[in-house]
């Protein structure tokens, strides 16, 4: 079904003339034939030709508004002089089982039908496969699941951005799901609106394989959860990095009470100890109460309480606990959503500092290989990420971006402003899940820092409707636009579970 016709162009942007009885729309896929070679490629721009000049058209729309010439004012053959445009960018050349770049021109004339299923046979389900969604062709959906290697892409990182509203959540929410049953991975998910595991509605929980996902929670577990409790002495000065700012001045007090009391620093800072070095008595007194308030403690001068997730005489092995989970392939979600940001990333710090030395302990003794990758989900990224943060330091979240693959972890960040986050962590997410984007200077940070060449999808990006994206990775052939499927019961195709009461005769 032959849709456009190749006129002109150039490499990477062919200018096709589009067939007045079809529609095309941005982000289409077409596809022409050369005997047994095809070039598939992406409409990214629309626009209207015509053989009259702009003058003639311009005195033409006036007679017709003008004059009210609704009735009379034909064209002679008008789909022959007035016509719509394409502008194609070449994905692939396929011939045979050969599949490239394209870096061919089709032939003038070459006709530009739709994509079909058998177009791409050569997409193959990889080991360790994780589904993004359905391939999308404009805002068609095609019958063909879209998979990427789930142990590389987690360990090289997965960036997801876009706008509010645009199904960001809903596409974390099913990359999870399609993880549960399988053991390669690993996922500590810090959920600030406690809304993955599905407390209230449908979930995580749900999964067939529900006894792979682990709900720590501070706020009443339901049953099946644990309760998210830490010991305060499993903190040390450096979990706060990135937390919260503290002067060199107040990190070296911290540090010097961790030296000099170990694993009850904390209580010393609250309680005055003394110290063998001497420090300004305004700075010991800005870190005590930084740490009062954000710890949630209280003191009554010789006695420290602890009021909020963290405690005193509980929690020792929480955080062992859930890193042996991760280290068994275990989805652990934590509920945040009670805490501030800065809990929330204190308590995110801490765990994955300890996952993380953990790995390179693995891989000094040479267990490493034997271990599943560990992927960190954080929301709201630049609150770790951002360029404001990491000028003041760096801090877990960030050394993982630059050297945890090496070490098997990766961070899955998710954000509706990656602009904050400097190019450098930025290309080093390999894989970007670009969803719907309407900022152009958020669109223009992406589009430098895929791996593939977007620069001319600027406007794709800009059009994506909610649930469309555009998955860019080291691991595709090309930039692969797909359609995320709803996160719902009937979606997964899970029955309820029903009590029977066949046994109980009354």
């Amino acid at each position: 079904m032959t849709k456009a016709l190749i006129i002109s162009g150039e490499l990477g942007k062919i200018v096709a003339r589009q067939k007045s009885s079809k529609s095309l729309e941005i982000g289409e896929l077409l596809v022409t034939e050369d005997g047994s070679s095809r070039i598939i490629y992406e409409v990214t721009d629309l626009l209207f030709g015509s053989q009259i000049s702009q003058q003639n058209l311009e005195l033409m729309s006036g007679l017709k508004l003008e004059h009210d010439l609704d009735n009379d004012l034909e064209l002679l053959d008008a789909d022959l002089r007035m016509y719509g445009l394409a502008l194609l960018k070449p994905l692939l050349y396929i011939n045979g089982p050969n599949v490239t770049l394209c870096k061919t021109l089709p032939k003038f004339f070459a006709e530009a039908r739709e994509l079909r299923k058998e177009d791409l046979e050569f997409l193959s389900k990889p080991e360790n496969s994780l589904c993004f969604g359905k391939l999308r062709s404009g805002s068609k959906q095609v019958d063909v699941d879209i998979y990427l290697p789930g142990k590389e892409v987690f360990s090289h990182h997965i960036l997801v951005s876009g706008t509010t509203g645009r199904g960001k959540s809903v596409l974390m929410s099913n990359l999870l799901w399609d993880t549960i049953d399988k053991d390669y991975c690993g996922i500590l998910i810090l959920d600030p609106h406690d809304e993955y595991y599905g407390r209230n509605k449908f979930g995580l929980k749900d999964h067939p394989k529900k006894e792979n996902v682990l709900y720590y929670t501070h706020n009443h577990a339901p049953v099946g959860a644990r309760t998210l409790r830490i010991n305060i002495n499993c903190l040390n000065p450096s979990h706060f990095n990135g937390a919260v700012f503290f002067s060199d001045a107040q990190k070296q007090a911290m540090n010097a009470y961790h030296k000099r009391y170990h694993d009850n620093w904390i209580e010393a800072i609250v309680l005055e100890k003394p110290l063998d070095v001497s420090f300004q008595e305004a700075t010991i007194g800005v870190v005590k109460r930084r740490l009062l308030n954000l710890l949630d403690l209280d003191f009554n001068g010789s006695q420290l309480f602890c009021n909020g997730v963290f405690s005193l005489n509980t929690g020792e092995t929480t955080v062992g606990d859930i890193c042996n989970e991760l280290e068994l392939g275990k989805k652990v979600v934590i509920d945040t959503s009670s805490f501030s940001g800065s809990v929330e990333i204190l308590i995110g710090s801490l765990i994955t500092s300890e996952i993380f030395y953990k790995y390179k302990r693995h891989k000094i003794q040479g267990a490493l290989d034997e271990k599943p990758v560990i992927s960190i989900v954080l929301e709201e990224a630049p609150r770790v990420l951002g360029k404001e943060v990491l000028e003041q330091g760096p801090n877990i979240f960030s050394t993982i971006a630059r050297e945890g693959r090496k070490f098997k972890i990766g961070l899955t960040a998710i954000t509706q402003l990656p602009s904050l986050i400097p190019r450098q962590i930025l290309a080093n997410m390999n894989t970007k899940v670009i969803m719907g984007i309407e900022m152009a200077a958020e669109r223009q940070a992406i589009i430098e820092s895929a791996s593939q060449d977007l620069s001319s999808s600027s406007r794709s990006i800009a059009s994506l409707d909610k649930g469309e994206a555009i998955v860019t990775s080291n691991f595709s052939k090309f930039a692969v636009p797909v359609k995320i499927p709803m996160f719902t019961r009937e979606q997964k195709e899970v029955k309820r579970e029903t009590l029977s009461f066949s046994g109980v005769g009354l």
